[in-house]
């Protein structure tokens, strides 16, 4: 059957009895309703109409911040208003800036924070939360989407101590780190990478890691995540993992005092 020609509602309330869309929407949706946010790394099919957790159609405005120009991805970028999360919504700023140095942009500039499938691909995930952190006004969101280590090409490896990564922060950790690379590329189950790799298409990627961004440098579940995040100074207010192997989290700055 062609999703196309099925109603929207339908689809949503299939997706979510079969544990494959957020199942409790609303609070997510109102920490974007009619607001202005940044994402990092969008956009993402997650937020969009038909993904697991849509948000693009709810909010005022998205700004995006990528990482380099050209990416490993395979796109380019420029540093300009650019950026269009959905086509009902006005264009937002493309700002180039790693997502640890977010340079430029004024402590709470935004009322929410996007990210999506992008904490695990830095080397220093408490720098980065910390600054996303800073850019978000008090009392605003942080919405994050993980892979669950558990179900992905990660299984093999361990999940990460918060510890480790408050280390990291403490170090300065920066993404040119290769600490996790020789682990990756000895336990990376291939036979569950999202599309169809050899051992030395995924050893050429990792060891260019700085370029690609390809490196997960660490595993996540549901109990790291929240605990990296309230290390931090957030409020985690919800946790779910969406099939097959997602997790999406809402953390809020708490409210100035």
């Amino acid at each position: 059957m062609n999703i196309d020609y099925v109603p929207a509602q339908i689809v949503r309330a299939a997706r979510m009895l079969l544990g494959l869309r957020v199942g409790s929407p609303g609070p997510f949706r109102e920490a974007v309703r009619d607001k202005v946010g940044l994402e990092i790394g969008g956009p993402s099919s997650a937020f969009s109409d038909r993904g697991i957790l849509p948000l693009y159609n709810y909010v005022a405005r998205v700004d995006n911040c990528v990482y380099a120009h050209q990416t490993g991805w395979g796109s380019h970028h420029e540093e300009s208003w650019t950026f269009r999360c959905h086509e009902a919504k006005p264009v937002g700023f493309q700002f180039i800036r790693e997502a640890t140095l977010l340079s430029g942009i004024a402590d709470s500039s935004y009322d929410f924070v996007l990210s999506c499938h992008c904490l695990e691909h830095i080397a220093n995930p408490a720098k980065a939360v910390r600054e996303w952190s800073r850019v978000v006004r008090p009392g605003g969101a942080l919405i994050i989407v993980l892979p669950h280590g558990k179900y992905t090409f990660d299984r093999r490896r361990q999940v990460t101590p918060v510890s480790h990564m408050l280390e990291d922060y403490e170090r300065g950790t920066g993404e040119d780190d290769e600490t996790h690379l020789p682990e990756i590329l000895e336990l990376h189950d291939l036979a569950l990478h999202p599309e169809p790799i050899n051992h030395e298409q995924l050893r050429v990627g990792i060891l260019d890691n700085f370029r690609f961004r390809y490196a997960h440098h660490h595993v996540f579940d549901e109990g790291n995540s929240c605990g990296l995040l309230e290390a931090c100074g957030l409020c985690v207010g919800s946790v779910q993992v969406i099939r097959p192997h997602h997790m999406v989290l809402l953390a809020n700055k708490p409210a100035a005092s």
